[in-house]
Protein backbone atom coordinates (compact mmCIF):
# COMPACT_ATOMS: atom_id res chain seq x y z
CA UNK A 1 0.00 0.00 0.00
CA UNK A 2 2.55 2.71 1.44
CA UNK A 3 5.84 2.34 2.01
CA UNK A 4 9.01 4.97 3.49
CA UNK A 5 12.73 3.89 3.00
CA UNK A 6 15.39 5.83 5.12
CA UNK A 7 19.05 5.62 4.95
CA UNK A 8 21.86 6.98 7.41
CA UNK A 9 24.98 6.56 5.77
CA UNK A 10 27.60 7.85 8.83
CA UNK A 11 31.13 8.24 8.12
CA UNK A 12 32.08 6.13 11.56
CA UNK A 13 29.97 2.93 10.94
CA UNK A 14 28.15 0.76 8.35
CA UNK A 15 25.06 1.85 5.86
CA UNK A 16 21.66 1.90 8.30
CA UNK A 17 18.17 1.56 6.97
CA UNK A 18 14.56 1.55 8.70
CA UNK A 19 12.07 1.47 6.39
CA UNK A 20 7.90 1.79 7.06
CA UNK A 21 4.92 -0.63 5.32
CA UNK A 22 1.72 -0.21 5.29
CA UNK A 23 -0.36 -2.66 4.30
CA UNK A 24 -4.04 -4.05 4.58
CA UNK A 25 -4.35 -7.51 6.06
CA UNK A 26 -6.62 -10.57 4.95
CA UNK A 27 -9.05 -9.35 8.38
CA UNK A 28 -10.09 -5.64 7.13
CA UNK A 29 -6.94 -4.36 9.43
CA UNK A 30 -4.07 -2.21 8.69
CA UNK A 31 -0.54 -3.70 9.24
CA UNK A 32 2.26 -1.45 10.01
CA UNK A 33 5.50 -3.23 9.06
CA UNK A 34 8.91 -1.66 10.64
CA UNK A 35 12.00 -3.28 9.44
CA UNK A 36 15.77 -1.75 10.48
CA UNK A 37 19.25 -2.82 10.65
CA UNK A 38 22.66 -2.62 8.73
CA UNK A 39 22.30 -2.35 4.70
CA UNK A 40 22.99 -5.36 3.00
CA UNK A 41 22.26 -7.83 6.12
CA UNK A 42 18.75 -10.07 7.45
CA UNK A 43 18.03 -6.75 9.86
CA UNK A 44 15.27 -6.87 12.32
CA UNK A 45 10.61 -6.73 12.02
CA UNK A 46 8.29 -6.07 13.70
CA UNK A 47 4.37 -5.71 12.89
CA UNK A 48 1.56 -3.79 14.54
CA UNK A 49 -2.24 -4.08 13.34
CA UNK A 50 -4.23 -1.47 13.54
CA UNK A 51 -7.97 -1.48 13.26
CA UNK A 52 -8.25 1.34 10.66
CA UNK A 53 -6.06 3.32 8.40
CA UNK A 54 -5.76 6.45 10.53
CA UNK A 55 -4.30 5.35 13.61
CA UNK A 56 -1.65 3.20 11.33
CA UNK A 57 -1.01 6.49 9.44
CA UNK A 58 -0.28 8.31 12.44
CA UNK A 59 1.62 5.82 14.15
CA UNK A 60 3.80 5.59 10.73
CA UNK A 61 3.93 8.79 10.94
CA UNK A 62 5.64 9.36 14.27
CA UNK A 63 7.90 6.60 13.69
CA UNK A 64 9.14 8.58 10.40
CA UNK A 65 9.60 11.45 12.55
CA UNK A 66 11.22 9.97 14.60
CA UNK A 67 14.04 8.32 12.72
CA UNK A 68 14.41 11.68 10.82
CA UNK A 69 15.40 13.24 13.71
CA UNK A 70 18.14 10.70 14.51
CA UNK A 71 19.81 11.34 11.74
CA UNK A 72 17.97 8.97 8.86
CA UNK A 73 17.42 10.68 5.60
CA UNK A 74 15.20 9.37 2.26
CA UNK A 75 16.19 7.16 -0.03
Amino acid sequence: MATCLLYNRAETRPPRFYRIELAMNLFDEVSLLREWGVKGGKGRTTINIFGNLREASVAADRHRHRMLKRGYNRA
